[in-house]
């Protein structure tokens, strides 16, 4: 069993991600069965939730004339716009029903504010708006944060990222996880979290 200082990050194991889903992550569903692996190793686990109001900003939808995987300048920057997805109290937006997770203590909602999107486990797209996942780690005595889930280029990436500019020691687990990969993204992403020192790893690491 992994330390009281070390957490498992699980981002948006959820229906619309998966194979069928609004925006699905090719091969999507194939890490549940590994989360549930790791997660019992764990005793401090939290999980992330994509959660949108169906108004919400980032949905190629709410901008006549746009089309999905388009971008479009913001006013906090450059957004990709994606199909409707994750949806508040719709059945896109549960967790997959095979996540076995009993014991995650916390789960974060993000992307619920209208204007504003959410990759990041830690911080709203303005990069100025905490969710308080920062702080709670803190209080809780974690060090050492583990990302994984989908997708590797957006969410697990950004959530990675934040955590370590929050001080946190990091490392993707790559096999735990599954990538959008649009327009070379997670190339990209793998090269940023590699600036930044988080490490890459397998599940069997932790497994072993």
């Amino acid at each position: 069993m992994k330390g009281a200082d070390e957490v498992l990050l699980v981002v948006d194991v959820q229906n619309d991600f998966m194979p069928g889903g609004a925006l699905a992550v090719a091969h999507g569903d194939e890490v549940v069965l590994v989360v549930n692996r790791l997660a019992r190793a764990f005793s401090h686990v939290v999980l992330t939730q994509d959660w949108h109001p169906a108004s919400h900003v980032s949905f190629a939808a709410n901008h006549a004339g746009r089309t999905p995987f388009e971008t479009m300048a913001l006013p906090y920057g450059e957004q990709v716009l994606w199909p409707v997805h994750c949806v508040q109290n719709t059945p896109g937006a549960a967790l997959h029903r095979d996540l076995d997770v009993p014991h995650a203590r916390l789960v974060i909602r993000k992307g619920h504010h209208v204007d504003v999107d959410s990759y990041s486990a830690f911080l709203e797209a303005d990069r100025t708006t905490p969710t308080g996942l920062a702080g709670y780690l803190r209080d809780t005595g974690v060090k050492r944060v583990y990302c994984c889930g989908l997708a590797t280029d957006y969410c697990v990436a950004w959530s990675a990222l934040d955590a370590r500019a929050a001080g946190f020691d990091v490392a993707v687990i790559e096999d735990a996880s599954r990538a959008i990969d649009l327009n070379g993204s997670l190339d990209a992403a793998w090269r940023d979290l590699r600036n930044a020192g988080v490490t890459r790893m397998q599940a069997a690491a932790l497994l072993a």
